[in-house]
């Protein structure tokens, strides 16, 4: 039988060459403890992300200016095709004024008949669908933005400047005028304003009068 020494323990085997350290077992590492190169990737992402948001950010507003200067240019398109078309359709319905100032002295001279009325009320419905309207009219007040006056007098059965006769009627296309209404116009007599308002006192007055003397005398 194989006797002890008291006083040494027994040592595992050492590999020759080994120092005491190796034959001691490696601490295994620490759970939840994340490696410092994946902490540094992390930081990396997050860097990388935050760039991609903000170049999608700039895309995105890019992307939206572009679309409105698009429909900026679309609605300005839109409005020069329009404005472009009222003032071709303008000059050619002025180029037929003439004409139609014709067919409207025919007509009051009873001189449209046959076959030349059909033509000239075919000429005024096509005028008319292209927006052309006719406006003047005897007693209306005279506006200088749509009249032209020809010819001027006095009349006492007027409170203002009025259109007593129309010379050549106006034209206008929705709301422009491609030629104003000549026409001729009168004015109140000088001092029958005055006259007027004297009378208008007079008769005030003697209301009055009538009213405190408990109205007129009976017969």
């Amino acid at each position: 039988m194989t006797e002890e020494t008291p006083g040494f323990e027994e040592k595992p085997d050492v590999p020759s060459g080994a120092t005491p350290d190796d034959a001691e077992p490696k601490a295994a590492p620490e759970e939840g403890a994340a490696p410092a190169g994946d902490a540094r990737a992390d930081a990396g992402l997050v860097a990388q992300l935050d760039q991609v948001r903000t170049a999608l950010s700039e895309r995105t507003m890019d992307l939206q200016r572009l679309q409105a200067e698009y429909q900026n240019y679309r609605r300005r398109v839109e409005r020069d095709r329009i404005a472009v078309k009222e003032i071709a359709i303008a000059n050619l319905l002025t180029e037929l004024l003439p004409v139609l100032d014709d067919i409207g002295r025919a007509r009051e001279h009873g001189e449209l008949v046959g076959g030349f009325k059909s033509v000239a009320e075919s000429l005024e419905t096509v005028a008319a669908k292209m927006g052309l309207q006719q406006f003047g009219k005897e007693g209306e007040p005279f506006d200088p933005t749509i009249h032209e006056a020809l010819m001027h007098s006095y009349a006492p059965d007027v409170t203002e400047t009025t259109c007593v006769a129309i010379l050549q009627p106006g034209y206008r296309i929705g709301e422009r005028t491609i030629r104003p209404a000549r026409v001729a116009v009168a004015e109140p007599q000088p001092g029958a304003q005055t006259v007027k308002a004297e009378d208008a006192e007079e008769n005030t007055a003697t209301a009055a009068d009538d009213k405190e003397n408990g109205g007129p005398d009976e017969g």
